[in-house]
């Protein structure tokens, strides 16, 4: 297979070389044919075949498998050594137009990283990141991707037996601010260039005619994440474990440990069970981001340049630049919810709308679905969501106010909104539903049925009606747990 693993090409103080931990009676559950399509990547013809190479029980020829070392802050705490504890990367796969592809087996056994871990993976947490990853994809928001999950045949202990499973990632590359951290933290400052180096010739080759390829390489991945971050909060997003580990250097999305998306709207929303302060709340991803950046910023500060102040002024200046990136970024992304374009007396509208649906309890998801049908004059849908409907009706007569005032057709208003408000997404208590169904009764056709439903998550989808409703009080998931 045309592998070019140009990641193991480096010294080997930056990962181990390690094979997968073979499995005893791996079983295909999924695979993304369509992924798989798209990166020209050669499947095998059967089931079996599939769930040995997916297993890392027969690793594809001309894959380099390798742990990653990185080092990480977590919740606020630096964590000297992490690394990959129970993933291996394959290696980089090449398709004919040149494109690189990280493909990386997650529960595939203990590496020199595990740290007391057993490197596996229960099924749950495999199926959800399967799910949310493809959802977030078809979304329209970067991130990582599912290439297929595979049972292990094996039980794995947490706090009971559950069965394993072994999930198949797929990435434009598995670099993190925690890479970087690992050797700045070490002073090699020659391993933190090379990473440097490396980052930009894979991601940002451009950059290396710039006058100062690092300062453009920290601004770059500002950019990138500035972009993220906004498209996480248009849809409810919550990561969950904002890490400077989970912090990519491509701005893909990464780790779908204790994610969630909001249901009620509320700023302050928390669901990861390992947050105990809402440090990675709903509404501080953005100040998170940019304190992970400012993390990049330091490892970087001797190749910025030689002098030490001159290198924290300037890399300051473009991690304090990242607030402005993710306004503009929100403030666009906000708008096209709304059908308005940015402008200042947009912002106030979108301010009360998000203030009416805190105050009312309101689904944040649903709220913003309705209001495209509202402004055809279907209203009720929309006004039913809202305890206060008075209220929510003087909205909509200065928003109709607004649109006419900046001009805006109503239906190319609706068009617009209709692509930037999901009618589905991954809810909480379904997701649940299905890792309940899988890991209970090995059944996995609810897990099928609702990826096929996010597929497409801007469609009205009537015979799936019931799928964009919130959840039942009994239904509620209030917290979402790690698969370590």
């Amino acid at each position: 297979m045309p592998f070019d693993n140009s990641y193991g090409r480096l010294d080997e103080k930056f990962y181990q070389r390690i094979n997968p931990t073979p499995v005893k009676a791996p079983r295909l559950i999924l695979v993304n044919r369509e992924l798989a399509g798209k990166m020209e990547f050669p499947l095998p013809k059967t089931d079996p075949e599939l769930a040995q190479l997916f297993s890392g029980n027969k690793p594809p020829q001309g894959s380099d498998p390798l742990a990653q070392v990185y080092a990480g802050h977590q919740f606020g705490n630096f964590v000297p050594r992490l690394g990959d504890g129970r993933a291996v990367l394959l290696g980089e796969f090449l398709n004919s137009h040149g494109q690189r592809f990280d493909i990386q087996l997650k529960g595939a056994g203990q590496t020199m990283y595990s740290r007391n871990g057993d490197g596996r993976s229960p099924l749950g947490p495999v199926i959800r990141e399967y799910i949310v990853s493809e959802a977030m994809f078809r979304l329209g928001i970067p991130t990582t991707r599912a290439l297929a999950m595979v049972s292990s045949g094996e039980d794995v202990f947490r706090e009971e037996k559950l069965p394993g499973a072994i999930f198949t990632r797929v990435a434009s590359s598995h670099l993190r601010i925690g890479n970087f951290e690992y050797f700045a933290a070490r002073n090699d400052h020659e391993g933190v260039k090379t990473l440097a180096d490396y980052a930009i010739d894979r991601h940002y080759p451009e950059l290396k005619e710039t006058s100062n390829p690092y300062t453009a390489f920290l601004s770059r991945v500002c950019s990138v994440q500035a972009r993220l971050v906004a498209k996480w909060m248009r849809v409810g997003f919550i990561h969950g474990v904002m890490n400077t580990d989970n912090t990519t250097i491509s701005g893909e999305t990464i780790d779908y440990g204790p994610c969630a998306f909001m249901d009620g709207y509320d700023p302050a929303t928390v669901f990861s069970s390992i947050d105990h302060y809402g440090r990675y709340a709903y509404a501080r991803q953005p100040s998170i981001a940019q304190w992970n950046l400012a993390g990049l910023g330091g490892c970087l500060l001797p190749l910025i340049h030689k002098d030490p102040e001159t290198a924290r002024t300037r890399a300051e200046e473009i991690v304090q630049g990242f607030g402005a990136k993710f306004r503009n970024h929100y403030f666009s992304e906000m708008c096209n919810k709304i059908g308005l374009s940015p402008e200042e007396r947009s912002q106030e509208l979108l301010d009360n709308f998000l203030q009416i649906i805190q105050e009312s309890k309101a689904d944040f998801t649903l709220s913003f679905r309705m209001l495209s049908k509202a402004i055809l004059g279907e209203t009720n849908p929309l006004l039913e969501l809202f305890s206060d409907q008075a209220k929510i009706a003087n909205w909509l007569e200065k928003w109709k106010e607004e649109l006419a005032r900046q001009n805006i057709n109503t239906d190319d208003a609706s068009r617009t909104m209709d692509r930037n408000n999901p009618a589905f997404i991954p809810r909480n208590h379904r997701v649940e539903q299905a890792i309940t169904a899988a890991v209970k009764e090995d059944d996995f056709e609810p897990t099928k049925k609702l990826i096929k439903i996010l597929h497409h998550p801007y469609k009205e989808q009537t015979k799936y009606a019931e799928y964009m409703n919130p959840p039942e009080s009994t239904e509620r998931v209030y917290q979402t747990f790690c698969g370590t």
